[in-house]
């Protein structure tokens, strides 16, 4: 494994900055293993798959899990207000950082993710595959 770090600061989209992180480092799979610092606006979708939720209030990351890879990205993310009560869920483009965003990401060697189409959910989901040292694959 191979772990990548990254500080963004204010005005960057973490999402947006995940994906651009897969690419630049040509991350086929990874992990997102630990996020700390805060949002000035966040974007994230609630477990009914459909509802959209706008917060524009500052929030501290509390939490944020998920893959990457060049070609998808699905990360959940825990919010806390300024009241103290956290919010979380699927996070979408525009949460966007107020000073700053620390990152960490491990590449997970020899495995890709990629995506299809899954008829039960309606959504593209991850498909995940293991180059073995023979040059097969395994799902």
């Amino acid at each position: 494994m191979r772990a990548h770090v990254k500080r963004l600061h204010r005005g960057d989209d973490i999402l947006l900055a995940l994906s651009e992180l897969a690419r630049e480092h040509d991350i086929r799979a990874g992990a997102v293993v630990c996020a700390v610092g805060c949002v000035l606006r966040a974007r994230i979708r609630d477990a009914s798959g459909v509802t959209v939720h706008e917060l524009d209030e500052h929030m501290e990351i509390v939490s944020m899990t998920g893959t990457i890879s060049r070609q998808r990205s699905h990360v959940h993310i825990a919010l806390a207000g300024e009241d103290m009560a956290v919010i979380g869920g699927h996070m979408l483009e525009g949460c966007i950082v107020n000073t700053t965003c620390e990152l960490a990401v491990l590449e997970l060697e020899g495995w890709s993710i990629g995506e299809e189409y899954d008829t039960d959910t309606g959504y593209g989901e991850a498909r995940f595959t293991f180059q073995t040292a023979a040059g097969g694959e395994r799902h």
